[in-house]
């Protein structure tokens, strides 16, 4: 009988043609519901999972699950000690989306720091002139800081080679960077004319951007966050931007998504928002489907997989 694979979110075909070629039964979900879930998932080995919580209620009534592959790099949206307790490996996708995250980065502090969303805005409304007191800054000189300097933070900071700006990185973990200087955080957040999060989410890094780290910041900078929503006190974070303690946000992440339409973000013309689409290309997608297929086969064609987050 043919391994079952759970997939609750579709995914790009390269992952399902790869388990079909291989004999796994596909099984679609057709709804992000937990009981939805639970329901169509009985007697799968295998999730290939995206953004849906997967949760200690719904590990414990899968009785024959071996593999959760995260379609992604985060995992915070799986509990980590349940699938363990449980026995079931939890993977991740890091060599898929590290460039596309790096690019989206680039590019969102390019339009920071050139104002053009602002520019757009205006000049749809027929406002063609509203750039005489929307300038831009050049970025050539800039000091541009890294929280985080894991596979997508360095390959922002490689990517960055060119711009001739000043690259400074924190980061716990490491003692030394190819690109850029290491140094301490309120170092960073003081000489930073951009700060760029490119941390997980943990218990330790959930809210660690707040009040207190807007008052170190420069009036003048600004915050990108493309790596998840819970690292930034969103309440602080606007009255930072209210307040003019920070210059301006772009943020492609948030603590509740999709962002409610009533959210104050909206409204506030220093705040660039991008709906989660930092790794949202053709290829990226491909990859991070092929990735954690593959992390799926070799768990249940009885191997280890490569890119685990936990130990069974």
């Amino acid at each position: 009988m043919a391994k079952k694979v759970y997939i609750p979110q579709d995914i790009a075909e390269v992952g399902k043609t790869y388990l079909q070629d291989r004999g796994y039964e596909i099984v679609m979900g057709t709804s992000t519901d937990a009981g939805t879930v639970v329901e169509e998932a009985q007697g799968a080995e295998g999730v290939l999972l995206r953004l849906m919580p997967f949760t200690k209620e719904i590990i414990q009534q899968l009785p024959n699950l071996k593999v959760i592959a995260r379609h992604g790099v985060g995992f915070d949206n799986v509990d980590i000690a349940s699938a363990t307790e449980a026995g079931v490996w939890v993977t991740i996708t890091p060599m898929a989306n590290a460039s596309s995250v790096a690019e989206t980065t680039l590019t969102l502090l390019l339009n920071l720091a050139k104002r053009i969303q602002s520019d757009v805005d205006h000049m749809r409304q027929g406002d063609f002139f509203y750039k005489n007191q929307n300038k831009g800054m050049d970025l050539a000189g800039k000091t541009v800081g890294l929280v985080g300097y894991g596979k997508i933070g360095r390959e922002f900071a490689r990517k960055m080679g060119a711009l001739d700006v000043d690259v400074l990185v924190h980061d716990p973990f490491i003692k030394a960077c190819e690109y850029g200087q290491l140094v301490s955080r309120d170092e960073l957040l003081a000489k930073a004319d951009f700060v760029s999060l490119h941390l997980p989410a943990t218990a330790e890094t959930e809210g660690s951007f707040g009040a207190a780290e807007f008052k170190k910041m420069k009036n003048s900078a600004s915050l990108i966050n493309v790596a998840r929503g819970s690292l930034v006190d969103e309440p602080a974070l606007i009255a930072a931007l209210e307040n003019g303690d920070i210059a301006g946000a772009a943020l492609d992440v948030y603590s509740q998504e999709p962002l409610p339409l009533d959210h104050p973000f909206y409204s506030m013309e220093n705040v660039l928002l991008t709906p989660h689409i930092a790794s949202n290309t053709v290829e990226t997608m491909d990859r991070m489907a092929l990735h954690a297929a593959q992390e799926i086969h070799r768990v249940l064609s009885g191997g280890n997989p490569e890119w685990p987050v936990n130990r069974v």
